[in-house]
């Protein structure tokens, strides 16, 4: 296909992405958009950049979009070429928000989420500076460990990542979803219908300690959300 007729969504964690889907099925239907129901089971299906790379090569014809979360270095292991969209959200929000989630599914909603916070496996792949994670990822180690890989994330990271973000053709952010939803019928003549609602997990109390720990240790990722509201300033019609 065209460049014109693949696309790449960044889909990073707890951004609204799941409802984005929802919308992208609605304008391309089931099977154009990745993963559908033939792909495999999940979490294999989103997290493993080898199963992507063999899905396409499967039925590479068919998907229009893929989503999943897989780092945006994950294009370098696809054949051709594809337009680039992805959402952030502010990062102390976004970590709150998968931490609630956590404690739901381990059916412990009123726990401290601090219990959570600290579980390598949720600290190393999905928290810890996570946005920055995602665009700055290398290609090796992408193939090798997808968004689960630990590597700690430095000012290069960041400078990089702000390189890339820049580079994608439709950046938006939570809080402003609907702006983005708008840009990407924009940019790409889409039709994406109404909005959607999935993946929420409502509010509880949160020690304003936890708060101040989730900035302090995911400094990067704060910094390039800042670049990020700049960004979409930028490019927001007048």
């Amino acid at each position: 296909m065209p460049m014109s007729d693949r696309y790449f969504f960044l889909h990073l964690q707890k951004t609204g992405g799941s409802a984005l889907k929802m919308r992208l099925r609605h304008h391309f239907g089931d099977r154009a958009v990745y993963p559908c129901a033939d792909d495999g089971p999940l979490p294999g299906a989103i997290l493993t950049p080898a199963h992507l790379v063999e899905r396409v090569a499967a039925r590479g014809d068919e998907i229009r979009v893929i989503t999943g979360h897989f780092p945006l270095a994950t294009l370098d292991l696809l054949p051709g070429e594809y337009r680039t969209f992805t959402l952030l959200r502010e990062p102390v929000e976004r970590t709150l928000s998968f931490l609630r989630q956590q404690a739901r599914l381990a059916k412990k909603p009123d726990s401290d989420l601090v219990e959570f916070y600290e579980d390598p496996i949720h600290y190393i792949g999905l928290i810890h500076n996570h946005m920055t994670k995602m665009l700055a990822l290398d290609t090796e180690t992408t193939r090798s460990k997808g968004i689960l890989a630990n590597v700690e994330m430095t000012r290069d990271h960041l400078e990089l990542a702000r390189q890339r973000l820049a580079s994608i053709d439709v950046v938006g952010v939570q809080e402003r979803h609907d702006d983005f939803a708008a840009a990407l019928e924009r940019e790409f003549g889409w039709d994406l219908g109404p909005r959607r609602s999935a993946n929420q997990t409502g509010s509880m109390p949160v020690d304003p300690a936890l708060r101040q720990r989730i900035a302090e240790e995911n400094a990067l990722d704060v910094e390039l959300y800042e670049f990020a509201l700049e960004l979409t300033a930028s490019r927001t019609p007048a």
